[in-house]
C-alpha cells in the first residue's frame, strides 16, 4: 500500500495556521528574513524544515 504524500513545502497561509500567527505577521517574518521562503512564480513557499528552524531559534531566545 502506498503512503500518502507529505507536503514538501507550505504556502504562507498554511504556515500562518501552523504557527497560529496572522498571515500579515507571517509575511513580515519572511520580509525580515526571520523565516526563509522561496518565490515560486507569484507565490511564496516555505519548506517544513524552515518552519522548524524558526521555531528552534525562537525557543533558544527564551
Amino acid at each position: 500500500m502506498l503512503e500518502p504524500l507529505k507536503p514538501k513545502w507550505h504556502t504562507v497561509n498554511e504556515v500562518a495556521q501552523l504557527l497560529r500567527f496572522s498571515v500579515s505577521k507571517t509575511k513580515m517574518l519572511i520580509c525580515t528574513g526571520e523565516l526563509k521562503s522561496v518565490k515560486d512564480g507569484r507565490n511564496r513557499r516555505i519548506m517544513p524544515e524552515w518552519v522548524d528552524e524558526y521555531i528552534e531559534r525562537r525557543v533558544k531566545e527564551v
